[in-house]
């Protein structure tokens, strides 16, 4: 009793982005995830202050997962941000600098915090309508028939990754692999609720990128079974094999002294009775023809024995991660007795066969039709291989949201400077009666969505890492990067070859402007016009769906921690 203290009161905090503490994390923050942001952005590594594990990486899933911040109003925004990564898996440091220069734009503005609310979700009505219709000049068709816009977004993730390490070749390979996964999932026959295959990433570490490889099916790693010799394995009359999943262990451990107290008569053995068992299973797989015999866990060596003198092929240690997958492409139902087993729990697969990668032997599951199959993914060292198997990730689950919505946005700052450009020229010509509507001036309309503009330009220019101007032109609103080591004073169309994404190309009599998104800017005379190339071969696109949700997620975060009045902190 000695030992228990009063209880404090609570920490109230009055206003908290008015505190000087919270501005200046909410301004460090933002500034470490600018630096990180793009295929230039760079490394950083996070480890705690005791040791462990260090994370070398730029990618926002690891960032944020490693990196702890203390503030109640930074934990709104890294759990948003998390929330939107784990949906769409790409965007999150797009969303994470987005939010944190909408709110630092908003706040400076002598404008009360509720008509910034209004106005913003008005902004924001405005960018999604546009994103959505046909007209909007920053988004394109992605056509499933051809791999060029496909190949785009899958090379358009990889190359934001600097953490992988891949040169352009190596960049080329894995997009041909990763779309040929991707292909492989989709299913030959179209249901009315089709469901996408699945794609495992099998994991050799130490060797070459371009040893990275796609094999339809299944591996599962096999120490015991060696390249040289034949694998000889049972074939039904129709010429296929017979394969049985259990996902019980037969160990013949079945019974756990935590399940209980087992009473069992005099000189009656536990473990011979178990072990019975097990052969009587392994009789009946033999008289049923089956050919392949795949375990969750861990199989007793005797039963192994009985089932290879009797040509079945048995695997163990598969691991509960390959169940659902396994499942799926045999069309087997996982067993989970070894007291009872029905002839229509089995699947059947096309082939077996051994594989080798480095030092590892698999198992290579061949099915009848391809919605599994398997990644080799290799990379140098393990650094290196964790942010390659993240990005892979992240490419196919892109591809997965576009096959749902056939369209990309335009990227490499791109999207942002135009749709600044948008909501400029839209905000200059709005009638009163829709000022009326929000219940604001013409000028507050406007104060707020110069700081709109500013925050989706300073995205933008976050992509930039070196002295060198960065530019939007006065016809398409896109992005265009300046080398560094010139003055402000030159001939921009001297300098510059293609805008961010790469779509347009200084050959037309464009005018330019230096962006600056900490800065007010002019607004566009007139709406900014569709580009009129078409989309080349190497063009920087963005999903659709993830960088609309990071949008709204942005600015809907930024207005909630604006509208915080009070935090409430409990100090015990």
């Amino acid at each position: 009793m000695s030992r228990l203290e009063a209880k404090k009161t609570p920490l109230f905090i009055n206003e908290p982005l008015t505190k000087a503490a919270v501005s200046q994390s909410l301004s460090l923050l933002n500034g470490i995830l600018k630096s990180c942001y793009g295929p230039a952005g760079r490394l950083k590594q996070l480890h705690n202050c005791v040791g462990g594990y260090v994370c070398t990486t730029s990618q926002s899933s690891a960032i944020f997962s490693c990196l702890s911040v203390s503030h109640p109003v930074l934990r709104v925004l890294v759990a948003s941000v998390q929330n939107h990564i784990s949906c769409f898996s790409d965007c999150g440091l797009f969303t994470a600098i987005l939010c944190c220069s909408l709110i630092e734009n908003f706040k400076s503005l002598n404008v009360a915090s509720c008509t910034v609310i209004q106005i913003s979700k008005h902004l924001l009505n405005l960018c999604m309508d546009y994103l959505k219709s046909e007209a909007c000049g920053c988004r394109v068709s992605v056509d499933f028939s051809s791999v060029e816009s496909l190949c785009c977004l899958v090379r358009s993730v990889l190359t934001s990754k600097p953490a992988c390490m891949l040169n352009k070749t190596e960049v080329d390979h894995l997009t041909m692999l990763i779309l040929k996964a991707f292909i492989f999932t989709v299913p030959c026959h179209v249901e009315t609720n089709a469901v996408l295959g699945k794609c495992i990433i099998v994991p050799v570490k130490g060797r070459r990128v371009m040893d990275s490889t796609v094999l339809p099916g299944l591996l599962i790693e096999a120490p015991e079974i060696q390249l040289a010799k034949p694998l000889i394995v049972k074939r039904t009359c129709s010429n296929m094999i017979k394969i049985a999943l259990f996902c019980v262990s037969m160990a013949g451990d079945g019974f756990s002294p935590e399940e209980g107290t087992v009473t069992v008569c005099h000189r009656i053995s536990l473990e011979i009775s178990e072990l019975n068992q097990l052969l009587n299973v392994g009789r009946q797989l033999v008289n049923d023809e089956v050919g392949l015999v795949v375990c969750q866990k861990v199989m007793h060596p005797s039963l192994k024995q009985f089932l290879k003198e009797n040509h079945i092929t048995a695997v163990d240690r598969a691991g509960l991660s390959l169940m659902e997958p396994l499942s799926r492409m045999t069309g087997s139902k996982p067993i989970a007795s070894i007291h009872s087993l029905s002839p229509s729990c089995y699947g059947s697969l096309k082939d077996v066969c051994i594989e080798r990668f480095a030092s590892k032997y698999f198992v290579h599951l061949i099915p009848n039709d391809t919605v599994v199959c398997s990644l080799v993914l290799c990379n140098r060292n393990e650094t290196a291989w964790d942010e390659l198997k993240c990005a892979c990730e992240t490419a196919e689950h892109v591809l997965q949201l576009t096959i749902k919505e056939p369209v990309a946005l335009l990227g490499g700052g791109c999207t942002e400077t135009h749709l600044a450009s948008y909501i400029r020229h839209k905000s200059s010509s709005l009638s009163n009666s829709s000022f009326k509507d929000i219940d604001c001036s013409r000028t507050q309309y406007q104060l707020v969505a110069d700081g709109f503009c500013r925050s989706l330009e300073s995205v933008a220019c976050s992509l930039k890492h070196n002295d060198g101007e960065i530019l939007t032109d006065m016809v398409y609103g896109h992005c265009w990067f300046v080398p560094s080591g010139f003055p402000s004073v030159s001939n921009w169309a001297d300098l510059v070859s293609t805008c961010g994404c790469g779509i347009n190309d200084n050959a037309e009599n464009l005018n330019w402007r230096l962006l600056q998104g900490q800065f007010g800017s002019p607004a566009i005379q007139g709406c900014p016009e569709e580009p009129s190339g078409k989309a080349a071969n190497l063009l920087t696109l963005d999903c659709f769906a993830a960088k609309c949700s990071g949008l709204q997620v942005a600015l809907e975060t930024a207005n909630l921690i604006l509208d915080l009045l009070y935090v409430i902190e409990d100090q015990n």
